[in-house]
């Protein structure tokens, strides 16, 4: 099985499916992993509804932090911003399907903290818009 879980990493990572921008993205942050020299970009664009229509992300590090970050956008398209605050490390670990060392799970949780920030950055732009 972990074969299968390899593959798809390795595809993710060398053919990432949303890498790329979003022109005119309702938020975008990026951060990196200065241990190992990962960085990450997130667009988002959501509807009035606060559901994510578009998500993609640019950026460069291993195999790990690509093919997570890939992985991830595709399970948040369709998802409401409230659903993304939920997710967590276990997410990240279930879409990779393999056991991480601690240096390889920094990796793979760029991800994860590209788009927390995203999310709670955006939530607050949000509620400054209504006051």
């Amino acid at each position: 099985m972990d074969d299968l879980y390899r593959e798809i990493i390795i595809e993710h990572y060398k053919n990432p499916y949303h890498k790329g921008h979003i022109e005119n993205s309702d938020f975008a942050f990026e951060d990196e992993n200065p241990l190992c020299g990962d960085h990450i970009h997130i667009d988002l664009a959501v509807d009035s509804n606060n559901n994510v229509i578009d998500a993609k992300f640019d950026g460069q590090g291993c195999a790990i932090s690509i093919a997570s970050t890939d992985l991830l956008i595709e399970k948040i398209i369709g998802q409401n911003v409230e659903d993304l605050k939920k997710l967590n490390k276990q997410d990240i670990l279930d879409l990779l399907g393999i056991d991480l060392s601690p240096v390889r799970l920094k990796c793979a949780l760029l991800s994860l903290k590209v788009l927390k920030a995203a999310v709670y950055e955006l939530d607050e732009a949000s509620e400054d818009l209504t006051e």
